[in-house]
């Protein structure tokens, strides 16, 4: 006769999972999970993905989380594997993306000593965690997970992290245990007084600008954001990580601001009498460099009230759902029976803001250089030939380095969340895990993973997790045989580097080895054949293309030129 299984607070808490609607849990296997790994084998509505590296699992669960707002699980044993979750653990943090982590940890008998692979979890994860609790009574296992996913999904989200002693994980709980069920909160709304405010100050204004961050796609806000600066005429400028917000091709997209010091120059902030700070977290742009004197008259639209800064000092917050608060102020703004053209045609009437100095110099470059022929390839004809092999839904998630400050610059964003950018934490080797999670998001999707050749090697062994779950990415690694964003701004400031030189494998037979389709273009003519070889590949590619990254000191030189003559 078969012995009934006992049920464990690991099966408890695999339960509370699902009753989250947790997708996936990303992990490297470990023996003190593997009570979980146990629970998550007979769970079928949560899905195991085996990864090559915790980094990679917590990559991965933080892309998931910034693409749906949903909590994805990177979970890890106790010591090397709980460390090795950090770096995805803080970008998350600083990227408002939720998640949830979960470690292993020895028993809670011994913890109180020193004991084998042992350190304190809980402690070190307090600065880069918005909730973090170890398990010490099984029976609260179902709270504990409910608001780990609570507190993580809440604006603005973020990670949470629960630590399970592997004596615990194994205890016995009671069968009539069961997971809270999960309710929904509501965002408030600004006050009728708040939006008649705001709105006053935009129809004073004659030279309005708009700051979009990362809460515009965070919150699918851009519809209303789109409807907002074309009604009212305003420009719109985007952080790295609101590229999409607003969509390139129009003519009220001033670009992403965020590299030069004197970008707020370029771009109208210096001229501008009215920022509308729309889903912008400081971390993404200091408010220090657009705003140098403080003196600028600021709206913050968010989900939270704004952050003490002496550069930032908004006249009036408007706090709530930011797609709900713009359609309120839109409404407050137009006169009655004022709408869509006539609307844009009564407010196109007021001073022009730039000056579309910095976009005009941007576009004309990338167009310059569509054509190049020039050998190693030139970074503006590897954007040009990249966006026009993708679609407009796409999705290119970038790495850190060089070809980031390229992808922000000159890549083209049609649509919201086809751009993904670490520009909180900026953490390198986040593109590959990151595409994967992109992938399982949007499986009908192309998706890239835009990398260097430093950030790629940094989690490269996550091919092998692509290949494996058939996740049908394609991964462009731009080739430079150094750390290319140290170098530029080394020879910007001392004019020449040091330490950033490095040497590469074979790249092609690298993916190879991995059982990828793996390409490698032979003229810049050939470059957008081979993308679209590689992407129309059935199965993970890799792309390897050499990069001309003496563009860096150019591009510097003529934005430098720029800023000082406009």
């Amino acid at each position: 006769m078969t012995q009934k299984r006992a049920r464990t607070a690991a099966s408890l808490l695999v339960d509370c999972l699902a009753a989250e609607g947790c997708e996936y849990v990303f992990s490297v296997p470990g023996e003190e999970t593997m009570g979980i790994l146990d629970a998550l084998s007979r769970q079928a509505a949560v899905t195991h993905i085996t990864t090559r590296h915790e980094q990679g699992a917590a990559f991965m669960a933080d892309v998931y989380g910034r693409l749906t707002g949903r909590a994805a699980v990177a979970m890890a044993t106790l010591g090397p594997g709980a460390t090795n979750l950090v770096t995805g653990i803080a970008d998350a943090f600083l990227d408002h993306a939720p998640m949830v982590a979960i470690t292993g940890q020895a028993g809670s008998d011994v913890t109180h000593k020193v004991a084998h692979q042992f350190v304190d979890i809980v402690r070190m994860l307090e600065p880069v965690t918005k909730w973090n609790q170890r398990v010490e009574d099984v029976g609260a296992v179902p709270e504990i997970v409910r608001q780990a996913f609570r507190v993580a999904q809440l604006e603005k989200p973020g990670p949470t992290h629960i630590e399970l002693p592997e004596n615990l994980a194994a205890a016995a709980v009671d069968d009539d245990a069961r997971p809270i069920e999960p309710t929904q909160a509501y965002l408030p709304e600004p006050t009728d007084e708040a939006i008649a405010h705001a709105a006053r100050l935009v129809v004073e204004s004659g030279r309005p600008i708009v700051l979009a961050g990362n809460g515009v796609l965070r919150r699918h806000a851009a519809p209303e954001l789109r409807a907002f600066a074309k009604d009212l005429h305003v420009p719109v400028a985007v952080t790295f990580m609101g590229k999409g917000a607003i969509d390139d091709r129009s003519h009220l997209s001033l670009m992403a601001v965020g590299l030069q010091a004197r970008d707020h120059v370029l771009t109208g902030f210096d001229r501008a009498d009215l920022v509308l700070a729309v889903g912008y977290d400081l971390v993404e742009y200091g408010p220090m460099q657009w705003n140098p004197d403080g003196r600028k008259r600021i709206i913050h639209i968010d989900t939270q009230p704004a952050e003490v800064d002496a550069a930032y000092r908004p006249e009036v917050e408007l706090i709530g759902d930011i797609g709900g608060t713009l359609r309120r102020l839109l409404a407050a703004v137009l006169p009655d029976g004022i709408s869509g053209r006539d609307a844009e045609a009564r407010h196109a009437t007021r001073e022009t803001l730039v000056h579309q100095d910095l976009r005009t110099a941007l576009l004309a470059d990338l167009q310059a250089f569509a054509a190049d022929d020039g050998w190693p390839i030139r970074p503006q004809k590897a954007i040009a030939d990249l966006r026009r092999a993708l679609g407009p839904k796409d999705i290119v998630v970038s790495d850190v380095g060089a070809h980031k400050i390229w992808v922000a610059r000159l890549y083209k964003a049609y649509e919201p969340n086809t751009v993904i950018i670490s520009n909180g934490f900026a953490a390198m080797g986040i593109a590959l895990p990151g595409a994967i999670a992109a992938k399982l998001v949007h499986p009908d999707q192309r998706v890239v993973a835009l990398c260097g050749d430093g950030g790629f090697l940094m989690n490269s062994q996550e091919l092998e997790t692509a290949r494996r779950i058939g996740a049908n990415i394609t991964v462009v690694v731009w080739r430079d045989d150094g750390y290319g964003l140290i170098d530029w701004k080394q020879r910007s400031e001392f004019g020449r580097p040091f330490g950033v030189e490095l040497t590469n494998p074979d790249l092609v037979a690298y993916a190879q080895s991995f059982g990828l389709a793996a390409f490698r273009p032979s003229s810049a003519v050939d470059l957008y054949p081979t993308l679209m070889r590689a992407l129309e590949h059935d199965g993970p590619t890799l792309v390897d293309v050499p990069i001309d990254y003496r563009e860096n000191l150019r591009l510097t030189e003529r934005l430098g030129s720029l800023s000082h003559t406009g």
